[in-house]
């Protein structure tokens, strides 16, 4: 009763600090109204605690916290003294990585000979409509080309960690969630590379070699490390994965604010615009993946897979590669805006499907 208490208390203060945000706002106070936002968003996320429905929105409200934070206040998330604070951006994929290949198995590729068709249907849905659909979307935007490209680019992106948790919560087939999320993300440095040469190649010059190799170094290695590390350690590493989500959690949260500074001035100026498009993109995902799925005659359980697969798309790599090129601060806005996003998607989709019995072929 006591953690309920706190819990609704955090939200109804919650309420007050957005009615004085609106407040500041309305008398022309905007960069005083900054921290009443984060404010906002942090008791937000306080309050989502408490309760089953919205806990899994806790993430999301942390995130958009960082994202204000960086939005108002960027001077302190550019960087330390004289180093800049992009160079965290790749350790930090790599570390997410690790962690997830720590967490991985051969067994957990046993889903490939279970149910061959499902997992060809996910991996050629995901690295087959997102990459059209960002291409679509950047092409009409009239966005200067670099930012156009980052659209294309998450888009070329696999599926990360969180369409896993997601495919758990909707009562999808995890176990194919997770194969899928895995090939798609080993065979990302060959398939990526080549998908943004062909998709983005009219926005900016892509230099295939360099980005294959810039992605093996991400993701590759990494993995490579992580499943050595559980092979030889086993059980050992039972505590380490209990925090992993954690590490991951901040890790994420850390690129998408460090991103927010590096690109608040593009991102003030065309974010609305980048946010309906990056939606379309995410929405399209989840309905053209389902129902290509429907379409191949799989099960409802393993249709809900696929959609929340295609939809879903690692933001943290996205913005690794755009940082790797040198334009975090354009490439790496839409992967920015797609990570939030997707989780506030992806959470609601899921809660939806987890009451919705899969035994029934009709949805």
């Amino acid at each position: 009763m006591k953690n309920f208490n706190i819990h609704k208390l955090a939200l109804g203060i919650s309420v007050i600090l957005l009615l004085i945000f609106f407040g500041f706002i309305l008398s022309g106070n905007i960069q005083q109204s900054g921290i009443f936002l984060v404010a906002f968003f942090s008791f937000l996320a306080i309050g989502f605690k408490g309760d089953d429905l919205l806990n899994g929105f806790v993430f999301t409200a942390v995130i958009f916290a960082g994202v204000t934070l960086a939005l108002f206040y960027p001077e302190y998330f550019l960087s330390i003294g004289d180093v800049e604070l992009t160079i965290l951006i790749i350790p930090l994929i790599q570390l997410i990585m690790f962690g997830m290949g720590t967490s991985m198995s051969i067994r957990d590729f046993g889903a490939v000979i279970k149910s061959p068709k499902g997992v060809f249907v996910g991996v050629s849905a995901q690295l087959g409509i997102m990459p059209i659909m960002g291409f679509l979307l950047a092409k009409f935007s009239g966005f200067p080309p670099e930012i156009a490209a980052g659209i294309v680019l998450i888009g070329s992106s696999p599926s990360g960690v969180a369409s896993n948790v997601m495919a758990y919560l909707a009562k999808a087939n995890l176990a194919l969630s997770i194969t899928i999320t895995s090939i798609a993300t080993l065979i990302a440095p060959f398939v990526t590379p080549l998908l943004m040469k062909v998709f983005a190649g009219e926005f900016v010059e892509i230099d295939v070699y360099a980005m294959m190799w810039s992605i093996v170094k991400m993701i590759i290695l990494p993995i490579g490390a992580g499943l050595l590390v559980n092979q030889l350690l086993k059980e050992k590493m039972d505590g380490f994965r209990r925090i992993l989500p954690l590490i991951s959690m901040f890790g994420i949260g850390a690129i998408i604010v460090i991103i927010t500074a590096a690109g608040r001035e593009n991102l003030l100026e065309m974010g609305a615009l980048l946010m309906v498009l990056v939606l379309i993109h995410n929405l399209f995902g989840y309905f053209l993946g389902y129902w290509y799925a429907r379409l191949l005659r799989l099960s409802i359980q393993d249709c809900r897979t696929i959609a929340l697969e295609v939809g879903m798309q690692n933001g943290g790599l996205a913005s690794g590669i755009a940082n790797s090129l040198g334009k975090i601060a354009t490439m790496g806005l839409a992967p920015a805006v797609f990570g939030p996003l997707m989780n506030i998607t992806g959470s609601i989709l899921a809660s939806y499907w987890h009451k919705k019995p899969v035994d029934s072929q009709e949805e």
